[in-house]
């Protein structure tokens, strides 16, 4: 059996200006509501993988959906909630007037969910709780499917990838650039 987590391609949302945490929030909804961009070739890993796999599931934000189209076409596309990126935590209130890069507050407000902040969104421990239910899911579909493929988000794949190792799965939990593709692999000896 096989997983392969593949992350979405790069978003339309391309405003990089300096914005206040406040205009950062909208930022995001802005970025999770945007499609990506195609590209004129796609990583031969992630092609492969949606054309090997019996089922495709995504999350529910446009740029996985559209990223899973882009790479071929599959009549078996499956978006789901559970497979959402980590949200990242409200800003503390004194640095409400600072003003910075989205990718900036991106990196500040990750780190500060890293070490136990969640204002405002899921906790460090409740993101876990999702990724096992999310990589029980994935392997309750490849016991039945044998192949499947998610398109989904970095630091969520990256979650999901840990719980599968977790369980036997063998493969690299972290899923990299754009587009970039790492499969997990599951023997059962017990089956004969």
């Amino acid at each position: 059996m096989e997983i392969s987590l593949i992350r979405h391609g790069r978003s339309l949302c391309t405003d990089r200006g300096r914005v206040t945490c406040r205009e950062f929030h909208n930022w995001v909804k802005r970025y999770d509501d945007s499609g990506v961009f195609p590209e004129e070739v796609y990583p031969a890993s992630a092609r492969h993988a949606l054309r090997l796999a019996n089922v495709v599931l995504t999350s529910d934000y446009s740029r996985a959906i559209e990223s899973a189209a882009l790479l071929g076409d599959h009549d078996r596309v499956i978006p789901d909630p559970i497979f959402r990126e980590a949200e990242l935590p409200s800003p503390m209130l004194h640095l409400l007037q600072l003003k910075l890069r989205p990718n900036t507050w991106a990196v500040i407000l990750r780190c500060l969910w890293l070490s136990g902040y969640s204002k405002g969104c899921e906790s460090l421990k409740k993101a876990r709780q999702r990724a096992e239910t999310a990589a029980h899911l994935l392997a309750g579909y490849a016991e039945e499917y044998q192949s499947v493929t998610l398109v989904g988000h970095g630091f969520f794949n990256r979650l999901v990838a840990e719980e599968l190792m977790k369980t036997g799965w063998k493969g690299r939990k972290s899923v990299g650039k754009h587009w970039n593709c790492t499969t997990l692999r599951y023997e059962d000896f017990s089956r004969g």
